[in-house]
């Protein structure tokens, strides 16, 4: 049973990604910076006795490790949750497509940077699964139709979509390196804290500080309710399964969020899967659920 708590942390920081478009909604007329910069502040506060308490090991890392670090950290937390954010802004938090559009691409950016930087085997048994867990992925969010961009706006949403896939496709495989190295709770802090520094430095610089004053009660609210759910938890969640995990399976697991979040649109406005859609999640699933029951000597 123990076996299954890593894929089981994984699928669930996936779900809670996925009502994370939800969240963002209230938040269209905040800047994306100072969204990016108030969660990663008000989260590494949250986390800073994890920070205090792995100081001694943070001192001994080496400069590999601190290079991975600062990766995840800028490209991560910093330029992924700008570039998605971003994108959300541009289609209006309507075309959910587009938001998991990004799911498509971070699994092969992340598989291949596995095979490459960590030196992670591919099955065969593997790139069987990951091919049917991409076309579940495919048919779940698109059906079996083209992907059309109807406006330029759709366009400009996809282009950013797919730099958030690249930057968080990379920060699974450095993260991995990172977290052997620290135990999960001290790099979900660093993490964290590290971005807040970043994203706190370049708003100084290119924004005035007035606009904190411009969130209200509302805005706060669900600031907070980001942090404890689809933001830093979310992240505490994933180290802790990424820990245990090959960086290569990890990000077939996180193919979970697009199929919740289909999943939820279909319950919170009402959107019915058709035929296509409902194969897709039976192929990913599946997939998925295989996946797991692959035996733990072949993960290493």
């Amino acid at each position: 049973m123990k076996k299954y708590l890593p894929p089981a942390a994984i699928l669930f920081a996936a779900f809670l990604w996925s009502l994370d478009g939800i969240l963002r909604q209230n938040l269209s007329d905040v800047s994306s910076l100072l969204i990016v910069m108030c969660e990663h502040v008000i989260g590494a506060l949250l986390f800073l006795p994890f920070l205090i308490r792995g100081w001694n090991e943070i001192k001994s890392l080496n400069q590999r490790t601190w290079g991975s670090i600062l990766w995840i950290s800028i490209c991560g937390g910093v330029l992924g949750t700008f570039f998605y954010t971003k994108a959300l802004s541009y289609v209006d938090f309507i075309d959910l497509s587009v938001v998991v559009l990004l799911q498509k691409f971070q699994p092969i950016f992340a598989i291949l940077l596995a095979s490459v930087v960590l030196k992670e085997k591919l099955t065969k048994q593997f790139i069987l699964l990951a091919s049917l867990a991409f076309l579940g992925g495919y048919l779940v969010t698109f059906g079996i139709g083209p992907i059309v961009f109807t406006d330029e706006k759709t366009f400009i949403a996809v282009l950013l979509s797919l730099l958030a896939a690249f930057s968080w496709g990379s920060s699974t495989v450095l993260g991995k390196h990172a977290l052997t190295s620290l135990p999960f709770t001290t790099v979900t802090a660093l993490r964290l804290t590290l971005t807040a520094i970043l994203t706190v430095a370049i708003f100084g610089f290119t924004q005035s500080s007035g606009d904190i004053f411009s969130l209200n009660l509302d805005h706060w609210k669900t600031l907070f309710l980001i942090v404890i759910s689809t933001g830093s938890v979310a992240l505490f969640i994933y180290y802790y399964g990424l820990k245990q995990l090959p960086a290569s399976h990890t990000t077939i697991y996180e193919l979970f969020w697009p199929l919740s979040a289909v999943f939820i649109d279909w319950f919170y406005r009402g959107r019915m899967l058709d035929p296509a859609q409902l194969a897709g999640a039976v192929l990913l699933l599946t997939a998925i659920i295989t996946l797991t029951r692959e035996p733990r000597k072949s993960l290493d």
